[in-house]
């Protein structure tokens, strides 16, 4: 085994990324909690000159950064590696329980009458986006240069495997170093590309004494119980942690609750739906139209200077209404700068009539890659999704939400069989998972899945992050069309 331990060896860089980077990240955050400080007592300064209030230096450099630090540590933000959505998710949590807890302290020291409560809500409102920033810089930083990530050998290289394997390299948050895999059958050729093999399942205590490696994940949900039970505990005295991941369907694990049976031996799984309760929907809804609103304040130069291209470009409205199903499977008007010629639809009759490729695209796909309707205005708002920005009406309106399933007309309602019943759960939205996975580089199948996972794991956070991300897909023209 001497050659698949120099193979799968762990970089000196990483070797001890555990007791290094809480420290990195502890330093780290303290440096933007100080420009958080001070950033918000510049603006109260600004925003309310006539009047001035004292900070000490005790206060700035050590009750307010320890505060944060430990609710920080309290949520684990120091000694687990999480999803990029659960690090902004632990982030929001430890401000708002750190203020809190300033907030008992200044009225506990009777100093509220001195305190300005603006800045206390600047302080909130900077810290919670300066640890974000920061947080996703340094992860960025040490990603770019592979340095304090945790080494991680993988059990499996199959079609699960290369799917988490590819979603943990774009994830900035939980910072792997696969430094090799075990697998009995031949592996997929992503896998195989990541990292080196270093053997058979039968060989992972040998591998694990050669590396030194301290973390496992096994992703081979085709194993049965009793080859699941063989690995853990051949694995389990050699290693700080075995992470097993089954095969579970689309069911909705971000809302799943474990408990233990009979001493251990056996798992109960519950789940919750998030959206059947009502202050969960509330909060969606305030969400929506708080950033939707802010949103129309910020882009109404964009939306006169679209809408004047596009009528010079080529006369006729401006807002194209389509016909779309929504919540309850009730149907709306939504809208869409128009990017087609005013007989869109002459046109396509003729062409689906004439060109047999085309007509099986459409009714695949519900759209032509190469369309010949699309006005020049139109090619360029449809490849940046500028196209979609009047929609931010359809979301004030109640009619969508920022982040939802794709809106689809009445004719795709029979594809998407029994996960329709998700579909009208919620309003469909702007943006979405399918938005940022590929966009129409996805097949309907897979939009579909993507819908009906997200409906069934909505989570604030996820609203959040698909936000983010949409923002870096379209920057990136990908797969639009």
């Amino acid at each position: 085994m001497e050659t698949l331990s120099t193979k799968g060896s762990i970089s000196i860089k990483n070797k001890y990324s555990n007791e290094l980077l809480p420290i990195v990240l502890v330093i780290a955050d303290y440096i933007a909690i100080w420009l958080a400080e001070y950033t918000s007592y510049g603006l109260r300064d600004f925003l309310v000159p006539e009047t001035h209030f004292h900070l000490s230096w005790l206060s700035i450099h050590v009750i307010v950064p320890v505060v944060y630090i430990l609710f920080l540590q309290l949520h684990h933000l120091y000694t687990r590696r999480m999803q990029f959505w659960q690090v902004i998710s632990g982030l929001f949590k430890s401000v708002f329980y750190a203020v809190a807890l300033l907030i008992f302290f200044i009225y506990i020291a009777q100093t509220a009458a001195s305190t300005s409560r603006l800045f206390v809500a600047l302080l909130w409102l900077t810290s919670f986006f300066f640890l974000i920033a920061e947080r996703y810089l340094v992860k960025h930083i040490l990603g770019h240069f592979k340095l304090l990530q945790l080494p991680v050998l993988i059990m499996g290289a199959g079609k699960t495997a290369a799917i988490v394997l590819d979603y943990f390299k774009h994830d900035t948050g939980v910072s792997y170093d696969f430094i090799g895999y075990l697998e009995d059958y031949t592996p997929e050729a992503k896998v195989a590309a990541m990292m080196p093999h270093l053997g058979r399942f039968e060989d992972a205590e040998d591998v694990i004494r050669q590396t030194g490696v301290q973390h496992v994940m096994v992703i081979a949900p085709g194993l049965s119980s009793d080859a699941v039970q063989d690995i853990v505990y051949r694995v389990q005295p050699l290693v700080k942690k075995v992470a097993f991941m089954p095969d579970m369907g689309s069911l909705p694990l971000a809302t799943l609750d474990t408990e233990s049976l009979i001493d251990g031996h056996i798992v109960s799984f519950s789940f919750r739906n998030n959206l059947a309760l009502w202050y969960n929907r509330a909060v969606k809804r305030v969400f929506d139209v708080i950033c939707t609103s802010l949103g129309i304040v910020c882009l109404s130069p964009f939306f006169l200077a679209i809408a004047i291209w596009i009528y010079k470009d080529s006369p006729g409205p401006i807002i194209f209404k389509h016909r779309r199903v929504g919540r309850n499977g009730k149907e709306f008007n939504c809208y869409k700068f128009r990017s087609m010629c005013v007989d869109a639809d002459i046109k396509l009759k003729e062409l689906l009539a004439r060109d047999l490729q085309a007509r099986k695209e459409w009714e695949t796909e519900f759209k032509l890659k190469n369309d010949p309707r699309i006005t020049k205005s139109g090619a360029f708002l449809r490849k940046t999704s500028l196209d979609e920005l009047p929609q931010v009406f359809n979301v004030l309106k109640g009619e969508m939400s920022l982040v939802g399933p794709r809106p689809i007309i009445q004719a795709e309602v029979p594809k998407y069989g029994p996960y329709i019943k998700d579909f009208y759960m919620v309003r469909p939205g702007i943006t979405g998972m399918w938005q940022t996975s590929g966009r129409s580089d996805t097949t309907y199948e897979e939009r579909v899945q993507m819908d009906t996972w997200y409906v069934r794991n909505w989570n604030v956070w996820f609203d959040i992050v698909l936000i983010w991300r949409t923002i870096a897909v379209v920057l990136k023209h990908k797969g639009a069309y």
